[in-house]
């Protein structure tokens, strides 16, 4: 078969600069109203959510991997899903920076067109609710929930709908820890893996001062009592002591890969947060106690949401529950080689 030759790519056909560079309609335009910082203000936003579509896409392709039923630890599936979700960190941070070029637009700048943007908000940002669902804001959890999708379109509503019905990441996440062998193994512990809990218990006891006692008690009912295990969280009894050991343990090769995954899904929630933190300054500053323009409580709504949408709040919540190393209970000589890549 002749091979037929490629047409030429062109630079700003293939970037589809004319739909891009066009796409930018001020409001103030269309009145007649001269308002010079509308323009910073749309770009700003459609970049926002140039890099949404981005997140969205990685977080797609990492929910492919987890979605598999055996992954191995050391497959370039771990180390593909770790480089796309550190990816995602670094376009957090350009978010957080991207606020200070936003910030450079005064309040009088925005009350130029303010009121010309009613109804919409970035409240309406479809893309940013479905990247809180994939990674496993549930409905329940949401500050606001009774109007979050109020404002929506039907069809955006289905989008947003259909995303909270997927298996998100966290989701994904449990299932894969609760696969991990190390903790739960006969091989490693004979007919209970309650040996390591126990000596791990007494040391941790004996390292809390005295305002810290009641630390013992949850993890009690984490990793020693299943009966008392609490209802409501994202992670099993198995995930959450897999989380720990491997949070405990992982100096060993093995681990250190499981480790800074789950380093880097802590780091998507502290730049999640640093980037809601940055919002609530920013609207401060801009309009005060005055309501969004999509009708929330401005400022407050947008700080209710960010002390409550933490997602992964639960592998945040066991550094609680860590000891030096130097306190650890020492493993099985069979684990330790399995965890070293030792022939």
């Amino acid at each position: 078969m002749e091979n037929k030759e490629r047409k030429p790519v062109y630079y700003s056909e293939y970037l589809q600069l004319d739909k891009i560079l066009n796409a930018q309609q001020p409001e103030s335009d269309k009145e007649g109203i001269r308002a010079d910082d509308e323009m910073l203000f749309i770009i700003i936003h459609q970049a926002y959510e140039l890099w949404f579509k981005q997140i969205l896409h990685e977080l797609g392709i990492v929910r492919e991997v987890f979605k598999q039923t055996n992954i191995n630890n050391s497959t370039p599936d771990i180390y593909n899903s770790l480089h796309r979700l550190k990816r995602i960190c670094t376009i957090l941070e350009v978010a957080v920076q991207q606020m200070g070029i936003l910030e450079t637009m005064t309040p009088l700048d925005f009350l130029d067109f303010r009121d010309l943007l009613r109804p919409a908000s970035g409240f309406q940002s479809i893309q940013f609710k479905m990247i809180e669902a994939m990674l496993g804001l549930q409905y329940d959890q949401r500050h606001g929930k009774e109007y979050y999708l109020s404002q929506l379109t039907p069809a955006d509503v289905e989008r947003v709908k259909k995303a909270e019905s997927e298996l998100s990441l966290l989701v994904l996440l449990n299932n894969w820890l609760e696969r991990m062998p190390f903790v739960k193994n006969e091989a490693y512990w004979g007919n209970s893996d309650n040996d390591f809990w126990t000596a791990y218990r007494n040391a941790y006891s004996a390292s809390l001062g005295e305002g810290e006692k009641q630390n013992l008690a949850l993890f009690d009912s984490l990793f020693i009592n299943d009966g008392d295990y609490p209802e409501g969280r994202s992670f099993s009894t198995d995930a959450s002591r897999n989380s720990l050991f491997i949070m405990l343990y992982r100096d060993h090769p093995l681990l250190q890969l499981p480790y800074d995954l789950l380093n880097t899904l802590l780091e998507i929630d502290e730049q999640l947060s640093m980037w809601r933190h940055r919002h609530i300054h920013m609207v401060q500053r801009t309009i005060g106690k005055r309501v969004g323009t999509g009708g929330s409580t401005g400022a407050a709504y947008l700080r209710g949401a960010a002390d409550s949408h933490y997602v992964f709040k639960e592998l945040a919540e066991l550094t609680s529950f860590l000891l030096p190393r130097h306190l650890l209970p020492a493993l099985p000589e069979s684990l330790v080689k399995d965890l070293g890549y030792f022939a």
